[in-house]
């Protein structure tokens, strides 16, 4: 059998330890008692202190190394945590890198005790002959995944930088991520990212299906304790529990942020740039209201940061979703955007009053996540405020949707107006062309009694129409053009339509924010 040859610190023992957790030391390991109370406890009396960031150790070393050189550094076979036992799941380690260079506390929690696991760094292999010798001893870990060993033994979890962590859902591909918060994201002052300094697995047990995880949160602003209870049933599903305890002022605080990325697609593509058809990790935000409405939120790349704020009382949920999930419109199968995850959002308990926020800037390159999404409570995020939030955060590709509603598949844009009469219309004019597919529109034709209910924050709505996709049967396009002068402050205009008849509304609410701007090529 196999067995893993990762070292175990003894009770007490605090070797290896960064200076920062040297310093303040560990209450939570060496053997002691631990539990979620005991970690918010932790965190509480961390508030009261004063925040020293946490420094990078061996930069100058890790600096020296190469990208090929990082990305050729792999767990050695038979080296993992559980690998070769009977135990469910098994954990792998991040190694240090010029991306991530300051180490992460892990432990492990057995019989109700924690154990910190110390570095080793002969589960590695190295790219490069000698370099394990010229790698200091107690480097650390940046990070660890999570892999299946009750099936397909794919990983299916990872947590590595800042507090963010990621999953590759249910089609085994990586896209967006998640992070325990966000501070100041979209706000003229630089944005904030805590960090997990620590973390505490449960060793599970045969037979397990789901695996508990506990992390210390720590930046400038806050401290906080989560506890998230993963299972992997076809969908990742993270039940996580937050409290958080504030040391300074947050102008905007984000609680359940989702980081994305949009680069175009047919609604701002960009022909002659990149040989694809769309390039994106999502393409829409989705959010279901307390009061029970749907909305559909297009994603696009703004040509300046742009925040879209939807007030709401007790969301039921939202998420960065990927709904086009064709291989042909996207071309890239060394990537596959189609398979990309999206994750949804299902608050615990009230959440109150606040803001689900959609925050986008602008990109070139693919390689920037440019897309945020996150709730806003109403309540001030003052110095000493103290914050609970549980929520459920699912990897998925098929979210929970009204079966009474249809939902938005495709927007696309072009000039306003009809062919032979563009000369007439401004160049900022714009064409909308949306589809709706799904619940009760199904194979039925649109009657006249079908309403287009449209707006915009500025400008009008001009000519709107409906017909069916295919002789109906794949559903509705809608038609609406937006015409309108642009504003001196070149702000964005806000679109929404939906479908109704009579009073029963038939479709979810697309809503697009458009800064006014001519159709590249005229």
């Amino acid at each position: 059998m196999l067995k893993s040859t990762l070292a175990w610190a003894g009770a007490g023992c605090l070797s290896g330890l960064p200076n920062w957790a040297r310093a303040a030391g560990n209450p939570l390991s060496g053997g002691r008692p631990f539990s979620f109370d005991r970690l918010i406890a932790h965190a509480r009396e961390l508030a009261a202190l004063p925040y020293i960031p946490r420094q990078p150790r061996h930069a100058d070393l890790l600096d020296s190394l190469g990208y090929e050189t990082f990305m050729g550094i792999r767990t050695r076979d038979g080296h993992q945590l559980w690998e070769g036992t009977a135990r469910p799941f098994i954990m792998g380690f991040f190694h240090l890198d010029n991306g991530a260079r300051t180490p992460v506390d892990i432990n492990i929690v057995a019989d109700g005790r924690a154990t910190r696991l110390a570095y080793d760094p002969h589960m590695f292999v190295y790219p490069e002959p000698g370099l394990a010798q010229r790698l200091p001893p107690d480097l650390g870990y940046a990070g660890f995944r999570l892999y299946d060993a009750r099936t397909d033994y794919r990983e299916w979890l990872a947590f590595k930088g800042a507090s963010y962590f990621r999953s590759p859902g249910t089609e085994n591909q990586y896209g967006m991520s998640a992070r325990g918060v966000s501070v100041n994201t979209g706000e003229p002052e630089p944005e904030s990212f805590p960090d997990f300094t620590r973390f505490w697995i449960e060793r599970p047990a045969p037979g397990d299906d789901e695996i508990t995880i506990w992390a210390l949160l720590e930046g400038e602003h806050l401290t906080g304790a989560y506890r998230m209870r993963c299972r992997r049933p076809g969908d990742v599903i993270m039940d996580i529990q937050t409290r958080l305890f504030q040391r300074k002022a947050i102008d905007r605080l984000g609680i359940a942020p989702l980081t994305s990325m949009f680069w175009f697609s047919q609604i701002n593509a960009r022909r002659g740039r990149d040989w694809r058809p769309e390039v994106h990790d999502s393409d829409g935000l989705a959010i279901a209201t307390g009061a029970g409405e749907r909305i559909w939120r297009v994603l696009n790349n703004p040509p300046r940061p742009d925040i879209s704020l939807f007030a709401d009382r007790d969301p039921r949920g939202f998420g960065l979703l990927q709904r086009d999930r064709n291989f042909d419109h996207y071309q890239d199968s060394a990537v596959s955007f189609e398979r990309r995850p999206g994750t949804w959002v299902e608050p615990a308990g009230g959440w109150g009053d606040g803001r689900v926020a959609l925050f986008a800037f602008p990109t070139s390159k693919e390689i920037y996540d440019n897309i945020n999404a996150f709730w806003i409570p109403s309540k001030a995020a003052t110095a000493n405020a103290r914050w609970a939030f549980d929520y459920r955060l699912s990897w998925t590709d098929d979210p929970p949707f009204p079966a009474d509603l249809a939902q938005v598949v495709t927007t696309r844009t072009g000039r306003a107006g009809d062919p032979g009469s563009y000369a007439e219309r401004k160049p900022t004019d714009r064409k909308f062309v949306i589809d709706f597919v799904g619940g009760p529109i199904g194979r039925t034709p649109p009657g006249d009694d079908i309403v287009i209910d449209a707006g915009a924050s500025f400008g009008r709505i001009d000519n709107p129409y409906v017909i069916a996709i295919g002789s109906g049967e794949r559903g509705w396009r809608v038609f609406i053009d937006w015409v309108g002068e642009v504003p001196p402050d070149r702000q964005a205009a806000v679109l929404r339509c939906r479908l109704r008849r009579g009073d029963t509304v038939l479709t979810e609410t697309w809503v697009n924010s458009y800064y006014p701007q001519p159709m590249p090529g005229g």
